[in-house]
């Protein structure tokens, strides 16, 4: 993806799908007597209200709410951009043989990528039971995930099957490519984020009708897909090559990777960046493949009454988490015992960490390991020093880059991530201040920016981190850190 430079008028019209905005245009949606005077470099810099995609009464009373209690007018401006955006502008919401089914886009690639689109609205989770539609838009994103699995379990990208002209930029790579498929990269976390998107649906809505046969079949799918990547009886059946002078867009040894020891992980052949693992264990997806395995055979003993699929899940993730604990450490000279970011079976580490969810910082914010365990904070120590590869330090600010995009450049995710997971109200608070202090004077958060100069940024629309921005303001402000952040100038 290339680097863009844009001015704030730029990021408006990019993010708008058929209609303009005007930056000073007032949202009139609800009546907004915020507890700030908001000046005029301040104005709303989202759609206009007739071109937003969905809106939510729920969504909308909570900006309100939230901007009445925050004194930073920055502050308070970004978060009324970029914690409705993925609904403003990525969310397509329909009836399907009368079922909610809802697509969500990335942002400016027009298809839909499971990681993504079920880490985009997980913070609307939250406010469904006050809103009925929003409820059902959620249940939408959660049907469309199954069927996305159904069609195939090992793809990471879809395309929206009302769209006119779908983006098959992909089609001649050389993997079991299918015409709903955006992309076909095999990420453990694609088939994860659904799970965890619906247990959490389920635990805050008590809602079960998404529970039904297409989620038996899809679970079905993600048990048969995972134990097939422990490659116990082979390599299995996915390849993916592509061509490419992009050397992390494609797998070596004719498409199945670095060989691997069959020690009870799963393989991902590609990372949640969509870049090629080195070693196919990728940790911090075995970690998050545990947890999602466990919630879904909660859902499966409780709704379902299907106690043998629950004990596949069960015995499954126990294998998992055993191997991880043997294979998945590594005793690092300077910080004591810590997690690798991918291991192969045969005692091959590599010790880094990449910014993209999830990621071993990230691993504490899934619920994937415990934020006090002591094995997380030394890893959290070392992933954001410069014995990390990837951590990149400048004048603009600091935080967790990767391969994808490369060198110098600064993931605004893992300086959120880092907020996530702090117990410190100090380092809470100089994230929030990086993040405001590297927008480029859009109000929106960006894919990569440079450690040095902040108007270097890759990605002027990506819908994930601007709605993570919108929900870790939301916590701070719902944990009563409403201090913290007006102190920040």
């Amino acid at each position: 993806m290339r680097k863009c430079y844009v001015s704030a008028c730029a990021m408006i019209a990019a993010l708008l799908i058929g209609g303009s905005a005007n930056a000073s245009e007032p949202i009139a949606l609800v009546q907004d007597n915020t507890a700030i005077s908001t000046p005029a470099p301040y104005k709303s810099n989202r759609p206009a209200i007739k071109d937003r995609l969905f809106t939510s009464k729920a969504v909308e009373s909570e900006i309100v709410r939230v901007k009445k209690l925050l004194t930073n007018p920055k502050l308070a401006w970004m978060f009324e951009n970029c914690f409705p955006n993925t609904l403003d502008t990525t969310v397509r919401y329909r009836k399907t043989d009368g079922k909610d089914d809802t697509v969500v886009y990335t942002g400016d690639i027009h298809a839909m990528w499971l990681r993504d689109s079920g880490a985009q609205v997980w913070p609307y989770v939250q406010l469904a039971n006050n809103d009925p539609e929003l409820k059902a838009m959620l249940a939408g994103t959660i049907r469309r995930q199954f069927k996305c699995i159904i069609i195939d379990p090992y793809a990471n990208a879809f395309l929206d099957p009302h769209d006119p002209n779908p983006d098959h930029q992909w089609m001649s790579d050389g993997t079991d490519m299918k015409l709903e498929l955006h992309e076909r990269k095999w990420e453990i976390d694609s088939l994860c984020y659904p799970l965890r998107l619906a247990y959490h649906y389920w635990k805050t809505t008590g809602d079960t009708s998404v529970f039904d046969e297409e989620w038996l079949q899809a679970i079905t799918l993600i048990l048969q897909t995972f134990k097939e990547q422990q490659r116990k009886d082979g390599v299995g059946p996915y390849k993916f090559l592509r061509v490419t002078d992009r050397q992390l867009d494609t797998l070596n040894n004719g498409g199945l990777g670095n060989p691997v020891n069959p020690v009870g992980l799963i393989v991902s052949c590609f990372r949640p960046s969509d870049d090629a693992t080195t070693f196919q264990f990728l940790v911090p997806s075995n970690l998050f493949a545990v947890t999602s395995l466990r919630k879904a055979a909660e859902i499966l003993t409780a709704v379902n009454n299907k106690p043998a699929l629950a004990k596949e899940c069960t015995d499954l993730a126990q294998e998992v988490e055993t191997a991880l604990k043997k294979h998945a450490t590594f005793n690092h000279p300077k910080y004591g015992t810590i997690y690798a970011f991918e291991v192969d079976g045969f005692g091959n580490k590599y010790l880094m960490d990449d910014s993209n969810a999830p990621s071993l910082l990230s691993s504490a914010y899934l619920g994937d390991v415990d934020v006090n365990d002591p094995i997380y904070q030394n890893t959290r120590k070392f992933v954001w020093s410069q014995d990390n590869p990837y951590f990149f330090k400048g004048k603009a600010g600091e935080g967790i880059g990767g391969p994808h995009i490369g060198y110098d450049m600064v993931w605004p995710m893992s300086i959120m991530m880092k907020a996530f997971t702090s117990q410190d109200d100090k380092e809470i608070q100089a994230c929030v201040k990086m993040l405001l202090d590297t927008d480029a004077d859009t109000g929106f958060m960006h894919e990569s920016f440079h450690k040095d100069d902040p108007k270097n940024f890759t990605r002027s629309w990506f819908a994930w981190q601007n709605t993570l921005f919108g929900e870790l303001i939301l916590k701070l402000v719902n944990e009563g850190k409403t201090d913290l952040l007006n102190e920040i100038k």
